[in-house]
């Protein structure tokens, strides 16, 4: 399988995951998601990386625990298929900027996520988590902004209110794909969009479909709203795997994004599936 055409650019997978599995760790794997209830280790990431004509990836946080950010960092240092790290940390403790500095220094953290998702109404309203989004600011750490589309206008709130930090959305804010529907989600996206320290990944979105049932077609009308609202250099390329192996096989995903873009120009493919990546999270 070919990458996309550049004369300049690395292809990255800007969202993966890693873990070793315990059921009490992963009890959000429920039985439909059976398949994931293993280890996925940097070993059979290397297999996928290799199979689907992908350079490197961005490893990102599946736990709430300082342990296992420190744990990718540790895998990171002896993989140079691991470009970059989105880890998690306390934002929202009284001692949280206190305690970045020592987490900082770990060369291939690039981010941190907080698992807003699963949060009440009001979450990213919240004092001490908006003070602890200002404290990253100061290391130049990304912030991976992980809702679903009932969010976005908590999230455009959020946004505003830290002009200078870099945001990520992932998963495209997790649209309804599988029933079709598309606003309210579309009109919220394009105001997110206005905001030029976000951007957002191309990732999830088969989950998100019907696992069974999912095409390219019933995925374009999204892929089209966040290309227009998002443009080239403001959009990456990202499979959510191992998660989106309920519904896809990893080289699958590529293709899939590969033949989206076909008929962009080489430049905007080189953003897209790499540079993107490379410039936000400042990939070494």
């Amino acid at each position: 399988m070919s990458a996309p055409q550049s004369t300049n650019s690395e292809v990255i997978d800007a969202h993966h995951h890693l873990w070793r599995y315990s059921a009490t760790d992963y009890d959000w794997i429920n039985d439909d998601m059976a398949a994931l209830r293993r280890d996925f280790l940097p070993k059979d990431l290397m297999a996928e990386l290799t199979n689907a004509g992908v350079d490197g990836a961005v490893t990102v946080q599946a736990r709430q625990s300082l342990e296992e950010t420190r744990w990718l960092l540790e895998l990171a240092r002896s993989s140079k298929a691991i470009r970059g790290v989105v880890g998690w940390a306390p934002i929202a403790a009284a001692d949280f900027e206190s305690s970045l500095p020592a987490l900082a220094e770990a060369p291939k953290l690039v981010g941190l996520r907080h698992v807003a998702q699963a949060e009440g109404k009001g979450f990213l309203d919240g004092t001490d988590f908006n003070r602890g989004v200002r404290a990253m600011q100061k290391f130049d750490l990304v912030y991976d902004l992980l809702i679903v589309e009932g969010q976005l206008e908590e999230a455009i709130r959020f946004v505003d209110r830290h002009p200078k930090q870099a945001f990520v959305l992932d998963h495209i804010a997790k649209p309804k794909i599988a029933s079709g529907e598309i606003e309210p989600w579309r009109t919220h996206i394009k105001e997110l969009s206005r905001r030029n320290n976000v951007s957002c990944k191309l990732s999830g979105m088969v989950t998100e479909d019907a696992w069974s049932r999912w095409s390219v077609e019933s995925l374009r009308p999204y892929f089209d709203v966040v290309v227009e609202a998002f443009g080239a250099d403001r959009l990456m390329a990202g499979s959510d795997w191992p998660v989106c192996l309920v519904a896809t096989s990893y080289a699958l995903w590529w293709q899939v994004l590969r033949d989206y873009f076909a008929d962009f120009s080489d430049d905007e493919r080189a953003e897209i599936f790499g540079a993107t990546a490379a410039r936000i999270y400042k990939l070494r």
